[in-house]
């Protein structure tokens, strides 16, 4: 046969790759001709069979990904390769001012969006960015180089949990805190810090106030700084480097936090006049500032089209890395009921199937769920907008011609839906509507009285009434729509600036890889409330999984869009390291996947620490959770001691607390030698007990005085031999 028809084995490609000449002599005829085929062509073929090779190991690491995963450490997920456009920093004689913010429900960045706005019509001659914390930077260098160059900045940050950062301000926050000594490096900086949390938790804006320290600390080469001075404003200086504009604000959710943010945005505007303006700019500072009511560009489609819809939960498995913005599509596996038919309550254990998904867990971390508005919500929102169901529409942030509406303050759209789908998955209904969205609703309110009441609401001179009749009377947005018939506003007001975006919701999950890889565990209660209203509230997320449909009944089974987030919440790295463990309630989930972790590392012959659980409910015959199971750890030694406490059982009411005194010695004991303390659930009532009966411990056994209890109780937190997991 011709060369030209000479069939050439890829081994025998590689071969010759790899030997780098050929001795003809030792081939045979056939792979010969490969020979000759090859030193001709040798560079094209290294390209081809290099390009192979690196497919070959693509797949192979595709499999190996989606096998079952034998380990239980989750790898590090490889950072996605961004390629990002030269950022040319462009002398035009302006300002340049950054905005940073770091949210979990989208609050801290409204607020940043809303301040970059307002300050653009304020001030021409400078340059607002409004940024995501975690966008800023791809790594620690790349924070600290870009920092560098600011030269004046205001940051939006949201405390969350036990004063943790949210997700997007988490590596930031990290590196912020934790990173190597930097000396003075931000010297230039002007800046501003504003705080979102709740006063009922301990920990209240706890990563506003360390990013605030922190910088003012930056400052001390200028300013005789003290521990007095950390709250106080220093802009009383003819200094022209760097400097806090004005004191650390702490938005407080639990009131109204629009009212402290305005408190705070008004208080910055003669600090920014200074910096941002001319002589000749004087005649537009009192220039009043309104806000234009959000609103996104509508498109309404074909029925027809419908068809196409809801593709992106359905494909939500394609994506390598799963996070609240990837979320993967899982299957209900098994639910049960876990209190018994003598409750008048309810608490479900829920299993979600992740095998095939790739998504991956460790013990101690949190799964967010997404779920749906129940369909007697719906159909009220529907009703109250005037709405068929089935109009199919999209929403845009920019107008036909591209270019974007009202500045960047819009949210990204959600994927074209009917309005029935919309108002089930994105918009969240129930809570209580901020006052900006009331003056949404008055802007499209055909009754004049009822747009001066929902205007009066929403200004400064109606914050009592709004702080009583809607929060503290925890009225929902359907409820306030009920009240105000005629306020109708069109879908891309009603999407942008009246119902917020529906958020996912958070549970410690309660299992262990070690024993269920497949699987996720969620143990949840019940959410069913009366309100001061009247209005009975079901908690979303609770009611779906009391009454999903399992895999083991129905192979049309329920499933959600979950995702995990990874905690600190973990047991010692050393096994043989005593914990001590508070969990009454719910608030037993993550000590179910502890107990689990230290069952399996004691069937794989690990040594143990002592373990002692508290774990608390009313009644042993109505809501004893897991019972079997806990009697079960005992008895294999992955439990050294269970403490009980039912408050409902004998005359007066016993709770963990009052176990834990009755405990104090042998909790002093095991504190002393380098034990772990960890609490779960309620973080406005039973976390704060905890932590008010360890202080007295403390103090007692240790025969302290407050202030050194205190002090110990702080090191056990900073070390990390003291976390809770609280709500």
């Amino acid at each position: 046969m011709q060369s030209g028809s000479v069939k050439v084995s890829p081994f025998d490609l590689m071969s010759a790759i790899i030997k780098g000449s050929m001795d003809q002599s030792n081939v045979s005829s056939e792979s010969g001709g490969a020979a000759a085929l090859v030193l001709e062509n040798r560079e094209f073929i290294m390209i081809v069979t290099t390009s192979i090779a690196v497919l070959i190991g693509c797949v192979v690491l595709l499999i190996w990904r989606r096998s079952g995963q034998k380990s239980t450490k989750a790898p590090e997920p490889p950072k996605p390769l961004i390629v990002k456009d030269m950022e040319v920093e462009v002398d035009d004689g302006k300002q340049k001012v950054t905005i940073f913010f770091g949210t979990q429900t989208g609050t801290a960045e409204g607020f940043a969006k809303a301040l970059a706005e307002e300050a653009k019509a304020r001030y021409e001659k400078a340059v607002f960015k409004v940024v995501d914390l975690d966008d800023y930077a791809g790594d620690d260098d790349e924070y600290e180089e870009k920092l560098k160059k600011e030269t004046l900045a205001f940051f939006f940050l949201a405390t969350y949990g036990d004063g943790e950062p949210t997700d997007n301000a988490a590596r930031f926050y990290k590196w912020f805190t934790e990173g190597k000594e930097r000396g003075e490096w931000l010297q230039n900086l002007k800046y501003g810090v504003f705080g979102l949390g709740n006063r009922q938790y301990e920990h209240f804006n706890k990563v506003a106030k360390v990013v605030d320290d922190i910088l003012l600390e930056q400052m001390s080469s200028y300013y005789d700084c003290n521990s007095l001075l950390r709250y106080e404003n220093v802009v009383n200086s003819s200094y022209t480097g760097g400097k806090r504009l004005v004191p650390v604000g702490l938005g407080d959710d639990d009131q109204c936090i629009e009212d402290d943010f305005t408190a705070w945005r008004e208080s910055l505007w003669p600090e920014l006049d200074q910096l941002l303006r001319d002589e000749d700019d004087a005649t537009t500072v009192s220039t009043p500032y309104t806000a234009a009511v959000l609103e996104y560009r509508v498109v309404f489609h074909d029925p027809e089209d419908a068809s196409l819809q809801d593709k992106s939960w359905g494909s939500a498995n394609g994506h390598t890395v799963h996070d609240a913005q990837h979320p993967c599509r899982a299957n209900v596996a098994v639910r049960r009921e876990l209190h018994t038919s003598a409750s008048d309550r309810s608490c479900t254990h829920l299993e979600f199937d992740i095998s095939g998904t790739g998504l991956m867990y460790e013990t101690g971390d949190h799964v967010g769920v997404y779920v749906e508005n129940l369909i007697e919500t719906v159909e009220e929102a529907e009703r109250l907008l005037g709405f068929s169901p089935d109009v199919y529409f999209s929403i845009h942030t920019e107008r036909e011609d591209g270019t974007p509406l009202s500045g960047s303050s819009l949210q990204p759209p959600f994927p074209p839906c009917t309005v029935r789908t919309a108002l089930t998955r994105h918009a969240d209904v129930l809570s209580s509507p901020k006052k900006s969205a009331l003056v949404a609703l008055a802007a499209y309110a055909s009754d004049p009285s009822e747009a001066d009441r929902l205007k009066y609401l929403a200004s400064p001179a109606g914050k009592d009434e709004y702080a009583q009749w809607v929060i503290a009377s925890q009225r929902s947005l359907l409820e306030i729509m009920v009240e105000f018939p005629s306020a109708r506003p069109p879908l891309g007001v009603f999407f942008a600036a009246v119902a917020p975006r529906l958020q996912p919701r958070y549970y410690s999950i309660s299992s262990s890889p070690k024993m269920a890889p497949s699987r996720i565990h969620v143990t949840c209660a019940l959410v069913c409330d009366k309100l001061p209203t009247g209005r009975i509230h079901k908690g979303i997320c609770s009611t779906w999984m009391k009454n999903a449909v399992p895999l083991e009944e129905s192979k049309d089974c329920s499933w959600a869009p979950i995702f995990v987030r990874q905690s600190n919440f973990k047991l010692p790295s050393d096994t043989t390291v005593p914990i001590i463990m508070i969990g009454p309630g719910t608030g037993l989930a993550p000590f179910r996947g502890f107990l689990q972790e230290r069952f399996a590392l004691k069937e794989a012959g690990a040594e143990l620490g002592s373990s002692v659980l508290f774990f608390g409910c009313r009644n042993r015959r109505m809501d004893y959770i897991y019972e079997d199971e806990l009697n079960g750890f005992v008895d294999c030694g992955a439990l050294s001691e269970l403490v009980l406490a039912f408050s409902r059982e004998g005359p007066t009411k016993e709770y963990v607390q009052h176990k834990m005194i009755e405990k104090a010695s042998d909790i002093w004991n095991t504190i002393s030698q380098g034990g772990y303390i960890y609490v779960c659930g309620d973080a406005k009532g039973m976390a704060r007990d905890v932590h008010r009966t360890l202080h007295t411990i403390l103090q007692e056994q240790g025969s302290l005085d407050s202030s050194k209890a205190e002090s110990m109780v702080k090191n056990l937190q900073m070390t990390g031999r003291y976390l809770r997991d609280v709500w």
